[in-house]
């Protein structure tokens, strides 16, 4: 398997707005829709690639905060994780894994302290498993709800 940074161009484009297309049908995130053009111009696309078919992609931005938080000062720079996704014929297999640690790489080389991802699964034991116990993120904060009505 290789994981790389991808150059954005056409041929990527459509094929990470089939994948989203994908997640999208999977009906396991609150609110997710497809990814469009817009998504994904200006982000950085990390791919998992075996035999030039991509197993999954993670994507997101550098950004710096705008206020003091409890975690970090005003003024710090992040990676924000806007998107992980594996193809499901190729989860449990450490793909998800190995796209987070390279990007983790990534990140400390340039010498960003920080990852930062929101999520609005509706599988929360088994996410924040596996950002909290296998990734070794913290956890923050959470919104939770009750429709009542």
């Amino acid at each position: 398997m290789k994981i790389y940074e991808a150059v954005l161009n056409d041929k990527l484009l459509e094929k990470l707005i089939a994948m989203s297309a994908d997640w999208e049908a999977e009906n396991s995130t609150y609110g997710y829709c497809r990814n469009t053009h817009n998504s994904l111009v200006g982000r950085r696309i990390f791919l998992a690639e075996e035999e030039s078919v991509i197993l999954g992609y993670l994507f997101g931005k550098t950004d710096k905060t705008t206020q003091s938080s409890s975690i970090a000062p005003e003024g710090t720079t992040y990676f924000e994780i806007e998107e992980l996704y594996v193809s499901p014929e190729y989860r449990s297999r450490g793909i998800g894994k190995s796209l987070y640690r390279h990007v983790e790489n990534e990140m400390k080389e340039a010498e960003i302290d920080y990852i930062m991802l929101s999520t609005a699964t509706k599988d929360y034991r088994r996410i924040l498993h596996f950002y909290i116990d296998e990734l070794g993120m913290d956890f923050w904060y959470a919104r939770l709800f009750r429709k009542i009505g």
